[in-house]
This record gives C-alpha cells, sequence and structure tokens, in this order.
C-alpha cells in the first residue's frame, strides 16, 4: 500500500500539544454571565485581525458591548503605527472586545484611558494568574524580564469602531520559544519562567480583570482619579522615572525624564530644559541611564 501524501491535509488542532486549542464552549460558560459586561464569545482558527473583523462587526450592528472576539492565529495584527504582530498558532491569546463607554456616561475626553486601563488589567491578570513579574511600558505595551532584560510580550491596540464604541486588541506572547520570537528584544510569559502558560485560564483571568476595571471606571463617569486608574497605571509603569527619548509627530523628538502620567494620561517628560511636556501621543524609547 502506497503512503498517502499528507503535505494536503489540514494541521490538526491537537498537532502540537503543547499548545492545545481554546475550548469555547468552556469559556462561554465561565465568562457570559446575564449581569457581567461580557455578551458574546466567538473563536476563529485563523484571522488577518481582530480588530478590523470586530470593528466591521460593531459598524454593521452586528456586535454589542462585551463582544470578544479570539483568533488562534492572526496573519496581520497590527500594533500602533501599524507595526505587524503576528506569532505561530496557539502560541499566544491574540483578542479584541467591544466597548462602549458612552452608554453609561463616560464624557469623550476620557476615552483616552482605555488602552491604558486594559494595560492595568491585562498585568495585573497575568501577575496573579501566570505567576510572572509584569510592567508597563507606556502607553500600551506590556514587559516582563528575560535574562534580566525587559522584554515586550504584549501590546494593545485601540480603534474607533462605529458610533460610540471602542475595539481593543490584546496581542500577548504566551508559550514562544526563542527561535520564534519575531525580534530578539520580544519576549514571551513562557521565557519569563512563568508557573502557568495554559492561554484558557489566562484569557478568563485577563478579561475578569478587563471587567472589574472598566465597571469600576464606567461607574466613576471615567475618572481616573476615583476609580484608582490613574495611581494604579503609574504604580505599574516602568516608564515613570526612566530617562526616555519620546519620538513625535512631525518627526520632533524629546529627550529627558519621564516623572509622571497626568490626568488626561498623558506621560509627562521633563525636558533637558527642565519644561515639563505632556506627551499624549508619540514613541517612547527607554533609555540608558547617562
Amino acid at each position: 500500500m502506497t503512503p498517502r501524501d499528507r503535505s494536503d491535509v489540514p494541521a490538526s488542532p491537537w498537532s502540537d500539544l503543547d499548545r492545545p486549542p481554546l475550548s469555547e464552549s468552556g469559556l462561554r460558560r465561565s465568562l457570559l454571565r446575564q449581569d457581567g459586561l461580557w455578551s458574546s464569545l466567538d473563536i476563529v482558527a485563523s484571522t488577518g485581525s481582530t480588530n478590523t473583523d470586530l470593528v466591521a462587526r460593531a459598524v454593521a450592528g452586528t456586535a454589542q458591548e462585551g463582544a470578544v472576539l479570539v483568533a488562534e492565529e492572526q496573519s496581520a495584527g497590527r500594533g500602533r503605527l501599524d507595526r505587524r504582530w503576528s506569532a505561530p498558532p496557539r502560541s499566544g491569546l491574540f483578542f479584541s472586545v467591544l466597548v462602549k463607554p458612552a452608554e453609561h456616561e463616560v464624557p469623550v475626553s476620557r476615552w483616552g484611558w482605555l488602552p491604558l486601563l486594559t494595560g492595568v488589567a491585562v498585568a495585573t491578570a497575568l501577575s496573579a494568574a501566570a505567576g510572572v513579574d509584569t510592567a508597563l511600558k507606556w502607553p500600551n505595551d506590556v514587559l516582563v524580564t528575560v535574562d534580566g532584560e525587559e522584554r515586550k510580550t504584549g501590546g494593545i491596540l485601540a480603534e474607533a469602531s462605529g458610533e460610540g464604541g471602542i475595539v481593543i486588541g490584546v496581542g500577548l506572547n504566551v508559550s514562544l520559544r526563542a527561535e520564534e520570537l519575531p525580534v530578539p528584544q520580544a519576549g514571551s510569559l513562557a521565557l519569563a519562567g512563568a508557573a502557568v502558560v495554559d492561554r484558557e485560564p489566562l484569557l478568563r483571568a485577563v478579561l475578569r480583570s478587563f471587567e472589574r476595571w472598566y465597571v469600576e471606571w464606567c461607574a466613576a463617569q471615567g475618572d481616573p482619579v476615583l476609580s484608582r486608574l490613574q495611581e494604579t497605571y503609574a504604580a505599574g509603569c516602568s516608564t515613570v522615572g526612566r530617562r526616555v527619548r519620546a519620538v513625535l509627530p512631525g518627526e520632533r523628538e524629546l529627550v529627558g525624564e519621564a516623572v509622571a502620567v497626568d490626568g488626561d494620561g498623558r506621560l509627562v517628560v521633563r525636558g533637558e530644559d527642565g519644561e515639563r511636556v505632556p506627551v499624549g501621543a508619540g514613541d517612547i524609547v527607554h533609555l540608558r541611564p547617562a
């Protein structure tokens, strides 16, 4: 009997036993509650970008607040400044959520806190559920320590989605091995020595953490002080207190010490001339001490 050529056989979800598939039914049972934030949860095997897909659903009116879209693999995930985010199938958590802060009377002027809120939710959940130290790099990177160096293991991207909606995408490297890293400066929970790399409990922990923070933030009408968001973010932000280079719109640069995160979620940088400049948008580079 001639052996069958298996090159045309789709890979089984169980082909990599170290990276089992997520259970859609199990996650729905544990996360979807009548009185909770999460209204739906869908898992797709592969997509270009969960953010793009969920924005399209929101614009079409087929997704409501609390919709969660998860992909086992993303081929065109995007970060800030349209940077690509990709990883092997089932090696990380790639998901997007839809929120509508306007329905909770949160002023538009405070919506800029949502990426920072997500960072707090992700970092605190991973610290507790994965047993790994995390830090936040302003405005939307999640860092872990690998071989004594800070490495990026996660990123966050928020996008407007129709009338009053915001889609927030999260990408997290969970089980990536050193040879699978997209760039040498990247990291993963596994490389950081996490006690847990099972994606299902990690996703549950992150979504529950986000729900707690979002509900408290909305109850405070987005006030970062009343909701404790500002102090919690600042406490976990490794950018504050560091010498940084801020690459600003228009190819301008500002070098100085990051001294605070202000009430609008902006990074306050004290320049070399002593002036404090709030940075609301830009690329931040952590510099070594002079």
